[in-house]
């Protein structure tokens, strides 16, 4: 019997597997380049699961494939970049899953805005007519006002998107943009202010738990750079509960009815905003942390949903564990990355704190204004997230990432 996985997260492959063992499963592992999750392969016993290299975003070469698998009897798609592709395999192969529109919707920002927009969720609509001409320029102007986001509605980790204060920087993001190959189409949003959050909860049937809140400190204007993370942050119980009623009417109103989700809101001083809405469990090492300081293992709830099962999760009373906090680890100039120094401060340091890789040596980081530049995850424990997050920054900043400016040059850059 088994559960076929189409790509994965960087983290939490190791809890999969070990969840899908626990429930009587067989891992099947789908990806183009299983160099990518070296750090949890290299930690599972080599039989731990099935790895087959094929080009997961050939959907018809991918549906071959799983036509050939015994016993296929599910499959888990959760990374923003495969997700239509998992929506076309669950469809085309009769697996239990969502209905592959919610997906397509979920996959374009301006949509989900605007149907937040009409169900009353959201005071912001999104603006399509974003282009540089002096019409579409002053409509998006008096719809939008300022300050306002310009992104791709396809968009992930933070790339391409713009904050515009002023009208001279909307000329510089809408020059910009028009010169950037998007994955979607350039829209327009009011731009909200206030700390910004994600709610991960689990939705089953059309009722929907909320596992916890993290956090997510970002770099300062105009960049939307993800720094530090923490979970789960201690709302008091009457805003707590307001919050998973809010994500209850977001998701009933696009029509999310089953699984994981990652909400990115903001959280203003007239309540909280929708910055988007992605159809997987959080990345980086939210997985982790949520494991942790949950006391269970929520991907046992994954495989449970793919098998269109009800996940335990729902209903389950958690045990609790440790609060958690990570830094993203960034270095001071793009370049060759050439390693981290002062991991040996980090034995000692309060917190258990722990250096997770995601690139390796001789990787090329070019981009630092988003998610794209970091090399890897420095994570700590303590009782709240607000100590987690202490421990965590004090350990990050014993480290630093090297990077070899010259390798750019090697590259022919």
């Amino acid at each position: 019997m088994t559960v076929a996985c189409l790509e994965s997260l960087t983290f939490g492959l190791g809890h999969l597997v070990r969840a899908a063992d626990r429930l009587g499963e067989r891992l099947l592992l789908l990806t183009r380049d299983p160099a990518y999750y070296a750090y949890e392969l290299d930690r599972l016993p080599a039989d731990a699961l099935d790895v087959v290299v094929t080009d997961t975003l050939d959907v018809e070469r991918t549906i071959a494939l799983l036509r050939r698998t015994q016993e296929l009897r599910g499959l888990i798609s959760s990374t923003d970049t495969w997700t239509l592709a998992g929506a076309a395999l669950v469809e085309r192969l009769g697996l239990p899953g969502l209905d592959p529109a919610v997906l397509r919707l979920t996959r374009d920002k301006a949509a989900v805005r605007s149907r937040l927009h009409d169900a009353g969720l959201t005071r912001g609509r999104a603006i399509e007519s974003a282009g540089p001409d002096r019409e579409a320029r002053g409509l998006l102007l008096k719809e939008a006002g300022l300050p306002l986001v310009l992104k791709d509605t396809a968009g992930t980790g933070s790339q391409n998107v713009w904050l515009v204060r002023d009208e001279g920087e909307l000329d510089a993001a809408l020059a910009e943009a028009s010169g950037r190959a998007l994955k979607g189409r350039l829209f327009a949003e009011p731009y909200f202010s206030g700390p910004v959050y994600s709610a991960e909860t689990l939705t089953w049937d059309g009722r929907t738990r909320l596992l916890g809140v993290s956090s997510r400190l970002m770099s300062p204007e105009p960049h939307f750079r993800e720094e530090i993370t923490a979970f789960p942050v201690a709302f008091p119980g009457p805003q707590r509960t307001s919050l998973e009623c809010w994500l209850d009417r977001v998701l009933a109103a696009i029509s999310y009815t089953d699984r994981f989700a990652h909400v990115e809101f903001v959280l203003t001083a007239d309540g909280p905003e929708v910055v988007e809405v992605n159809p997987r469990i959080g990345g980086a090492l939210v997985g982790e942390g949520m494991c942790r300081a949950l006391g269970v293992n929520v991907y046992e709830a994954m495989i449970e949903a793919a098998l269109g099962r009800r996940p335990r999760l729902m209903d389950a009373d958690l045990p609790g564990g440790p609060a958690v906090a990570f830094v993203l680890g960034y270095p001071a100039a793009p370049g060759m990355f050439c390693g981290v120094a002062g991991l040996d401060r980090l034995t000692g340091m309060p917190g258990t704190p722990a250096w997770y890789p995601v690139k390796q040596t001789g990787d090329l980081i070019e981009h630092l204004g988003d998610s794209r530049g970091y090399a890897g995850i420095v994570y700590a424990e303590a009782e709240t997230a607000e100590l987690a997050t202490h421990r965590a920054v004090a350990a990050a900043n014993a480290l630093r990432v090297l990077t070899d400016p010259a390798g750019r040059q090697a590259l022919g850059e």
